[in-house]
């Protein structure tokens, strides 16, 4: 058997030249071929670090800026009547209604009348136990006048008969020097003279003391009648609050009774709605409420797009569904022909910002407390740790942490999971 050589399988050789220019070719695509499986390797490396992947449309990504950042609270306002008081039935009884809900009335017009027995019974009670202690006071005073007057007639009379006393005394002396009359004679005379000096010495002291006692007994009865005059007086009131009258030009609200329906002390009858005052109620999210205060300046708009300057004039204490009430108040003119419950927009400015970083408003605040978010570059989110300051209905204020031209999720970033890093799909 013969062995066949390899004759056929020989080829010529090109040139050195061409052979050169090949080889450099080949290298050439082989350094492509490498620097595409890196860049390969570097993106499949980016998205298996990242281990999360979400859609775009899932998210929303707002960009870092600066601008003004302003603290404003907006909120649709209703229209209430500052001066609407309730009136009350001071005692019970029939009432007797004068006008309907939704009458004008004047301030003292009379609404309603309620017939209270007891009350006017009470009245005549007071009134009558008032006269007679107001008798017994001028009894007292004239019974003072008296007995002053009988002191003094004592003490005119002492004086009279000290001075007989004192002229019978120098008779019988000038009588017993001349021997007429005999000595016992002059002592019985000085006798009566001192008998007639304690006379009138007593006389004086009982008038400073009748005076003065019938002052004090005047006095007290005096002070009777003056308390009897105070209670009938209170009494007199109670009667005249029977007739309910409008407290001020304005216009029936509610009446809560019927016509000549019977009704208890303290009952309800009906409110009265001051038209020349309103003020607007408006409804503030917890959130705002410590930073509210009476006297923050305010701005309400009406129907026509007409600002008018406000202040805040109450805020409620109470928290109800996550929300606390305030009322405005309009400060130089209010809107003409306001209607109760009329809806007007609000606005209440708390802070200004200038020139400050911020970014949209959204729930990664509440997610993270403020305290990351994440950046998002060439498709992936990266979270970073940053630290935000006040913040508005629409934009929070970035103190740490980002730049200007910075791309953040603002919403949906609850779907990385607290992922480090996350994969973006369609950015």
């Amino acid at each position: 058997m013969s062995i066949r050589d390899t004759s056929a399988q020989d080829h010529r050789l090109a040139d050195a030249g061409v052979h050169g220019r090949r080889r450099r070719q080949w290298a050439l695509g082989a350094g492509a071929g490498v620097l595409a499986l890196g860049a390969g390797a570097w993106l499949l490396s980016g998205w298996s670090a990242s281990g999360v992947s979400v859609s775009a449309e899932r998210l929303r990504i707002a960009e870092v800026k600066r601008g003004d950042l302003i603290r404003d609270i907006a909120a649709d306002g209703r229209v209430i009547a500052a001066n609407s008081p309730v009136l009350y039935a001071i005692a019970g009884g029939s009432v007797d209604l004068k006008v309907v809900a939704g009458d004008v009335v004047r301030k003292g017009q009379v609404l309603a009348e309620i017939d209270s027995p007891e009350l006017r019974s009470k009245l005549a009670q007071e009134q009558a136990t008032l006269a007679s202690l107001e008798a017994e006071a001028s009894r007292a005073e004239l019974d003072g006048e008296l007995a002053r007057s009988t002191a003094r007639k004592e003490l005119d009379q002492a004086q009279i008969d000290r001075v007989a006393a004192q002229r019978d005394l120098e008779r019988y002396q000038r009588a017993f020097e001349g021997g007429a009359v005999a000595k016992v004679d002059v002592a019985k005379a000085q006798d009566d003279l001192q008998k007639a000096d304690i006379a009138l010495s007593h006389a004086r002291e009982d008038i400073g003391r009748q005076g003065r006692s019938t002052s004090l007994d005047a006095r007290n009865k005096r002070l009777l009648a003056d308390r009897q005059r105070a209670i009938a007086t209170e009494a007199q009131r109670q009667v005249e609050a029977l007739t309910l009258r409008a407290p001020f030009d304005g216009q029936v609200g509610q009446v809560q009774v019927a016509q000549r329906a019977n009704v208890a002390i303290n009952d309800p009858v009906l409110s009265v709605v001051d038209l020349s005052v309103f003020e607007v109620e408006i409804k503030v999210p917890e959130s705002f409420a410590r930073d509210l205060a009476i006297g923050i300046p305010a701005q309400i708009t009406n129907g026509n797009g007409e600002p008018f300057a406000a202040q805040i004039s109450a805020v409620s204490p109470e928290v109800v569904n996550g929300e606390v009430v305030s009322r405005l108040r309009f400060k130089d003119k209010q809107p003409p022909g306001l209607r109760q419950s009329q809806r007007l927009s609000a606005r209440i400015v708390l802070d200004t910002r200038r020139d400050t970083l911020i970014v949209e408003r959204g729930p990664f605040l509440d997610q993270s407390g403020g305290t990351s978010a994440y950046v998002v570059s060439n498709g992936i989110a990266t979270r970073r740790p940053i630290r935000t300051g006040a913040s508005s209905l629409s934009n929070v204020q970035i103190l740490e942490g980002l730049q200007p031209g910075d791309r953040i999720v603002v919403s949906g970033s609850d779907q990385f999971a607290n992922a480090q890093t996350a994969r973006i799909s369609g950015e």
